[in-house]
């Protein structure tokens, strides 16, 4: 099973289309939407897990491109600065990913960077500011 993290951009066309619905129909691929906005302008911004055979996965990446929707792969991470963290665990209640939980007798604040969505929530609530985003150079995908 291939499995990557896509950001997909919607144009004010698209973006009332249930594009994302065929990519399971008719790619045979399973999404996990982590998070989405529709703003005022009316586009439309997702991030998601897509999994599924490679094969499918590009085709249906292609298709995305077909139907004027600007793929991306997250060209970002976030990190935790941990002298900042006071493990107040803020961040947890806010990561769709459980990508940072508390650990348990300790009562720390754990980061699975492998699980990050890139998402950015936890940014804003970390009072320390541990949280942080830096680039990347990953690529995941052409």
């Amino acid at each position: 099973m291939y499995s990557k993290m896509v950001i997909l951009r919607f144009p004010q066309t698209t973006v009332q289309k249930p594009i994302v619905c065929y990519l399971a129909k008719d790619y045979d691929l399973i999404f996990n939407i982590l998070n989405a906005t529709v703003l005022p302008r009316k586009e439309g911004f997702l991030v998601m897990e897509l999994s599924g055979s490679r094969k499918n996965f590009n085709l249906g990446i292609q298709y995305l491109k077909d139907q004027g929707v600007q793929v991306q792969s997250p060209d970002q991470e976030v990190k935790r600065v941990k002298d900042k963290c006071t493990h107040c665990g803020a961040c947890t209640a806010v990561c769709p990913t459980s990508a940072l939980s508390v650990e348990r007798p300790e009562m720390t604040v754990k980061f699975d960077q492998n699980i990050c969505s890139v998402c950015e929530l936890c940014v804003p609530a970390c009072p320390t500011r541990a949280m942080e985003v830096r680039p990347t150079n990953k690529v995941f995908f052409e």
